[in-house]
């Protein structure tokens, strides 16, 4: 498997964008996202996409030249209109706002509407904290989850982000994890490769759980924890779709498939700054410090930098270049 140096992942993938319809400040946006998912270890939502993006730029279910609208209808609130274009490029459009509006109120939202998937929430929630604010994000997705004791497939996976800011620049605290008890592809992964899935994944069509890889995609998958990850399963998906004018996950279709209309998802964020508190900082520091005694116990997130170089199966390398000169 080749080690592949991170400014030539996000190099080549802005070039494969952009070849493909992608305006040049649109692809790097893209393209920055992919890169820090590879460094981060988070293959799901690295190259692992960058096929998709490109044909759906081609065909046009994703807009690679559009310009987002961002508005502040509120002095707390701040909205941004995709326009069925990336989430990374609307994101990077309506920060600046974000953050005046969070620093001028105390806290405030940005709601990302009509957007593409965003795959990493964290890689958002982590740009807030690392500019002084805590972010806290959920999106949605299609429909994959089902109720406990159901079998219907309702909600997405629905993540949930937050992210703490330390010194100047840092990341003190972050986690990004899913609702649903693993990530999609997680099991598309596990099917490629012929593997079983642990159990408590998912549920076979008839509601039944299953270990079968190919038998929890045709079925559906469960909460993380049950009724409770349920429920914030449930908390991501009103907040993601209801104050964005975003999809149901009902009403998304499979977010990788080359054709078929715009994700028309939604992404939304509270930026919480700190400084309103005096006892925060110290609040923080008391948690982090017991934290740090107990051993083996660590605090999520904390002081993740990222590698210089990731290793990249040598199909998925060898499409990314094809990519990046057709």
């Amino acid at each position: 498997m080749p080690r592949i140096t991170i400014a030539e992942i996000e190099a080549t993938s802005r070039t494969a964008l952009m070849r493909h319809g992608a305006e040049a400040w649109i692809a790097a946006e893209v393209a920055r996202a992919i890169a820090r998912a590879e460094a981060t270890g988070n293959v799901i939502c690295g190259l692992y996409y960058l096929e998709s993006y490109c044909l759906q730029l081609a065909s046009g279910r994703v807009k690679g030249a559009v310009e987002p609208v961002v508005t502040r209808p509120r002095p707390a609130a701040v909205l941004v209109d995709a326009r069925f274009g990336f989430a990374q490029a609307a994101f990077a459009r309506a920060l600046p706002a974000a953050l005046a509006a969070a620093r001028d109120c105390g806290t405030a939202s940005l709601a990302v509407g009509h957007a593409h998937t965003c795959t990493s929430l964290g890689y958002f929630t982590e740009q807030i904290a690392r500019a002084g604010l805590i972010g806290i994000g959920f999106t949605n997705a299609t429909p994959i989850v089902a109720a406990p004791g159901g079998k219907r497939r309702l909600i997405g996976t629905n993540p949930i982000a937050f992210s703490v800011p330390g010194t100047p620049g840092e990341v003190a605290m972050q986690f990004d994890f899913s609702t649903s008890a693993v990530a999609l592809g997680k099991i598309t992964m596990a099917r490629a490769e012929g593997c079983a899935i642990p159990p408590g994944w998912a549920v076979d069509k008839d509601g039944n759980p299953t270990t079968d890889a190919e038998a929890a995609l045709a079925g559906a998958l469960v909460s993380a924890g049950g009724h409770k990850g349920w429920g914030f399963g449930l908390m991501a998906e009103l907040l993601a779709a209801g104050m964005t004018g975003g999809r149901n996950s009902l009403d998304v279709e499979p977010l990788k498939a080359p054709e078929g209309a715009p994700h028309d998802l939604g992404q939304f964020y509270v930026l919480i700054d700190p400084a309103m508190s005096p006892d925060f900082a110290a609040r923080f520091a008391r948690l982090a410090g017991a934290v740090a005694e107990d051993e083996g116990a660590r605090l999520p997130g904390a002081g993740k930098r990222g590698a210089d170089s990731a290793e990249v199966p040598e199909a998925l390398w060898q499409l990314t270049c094809r990519l990046a000169a057709s």
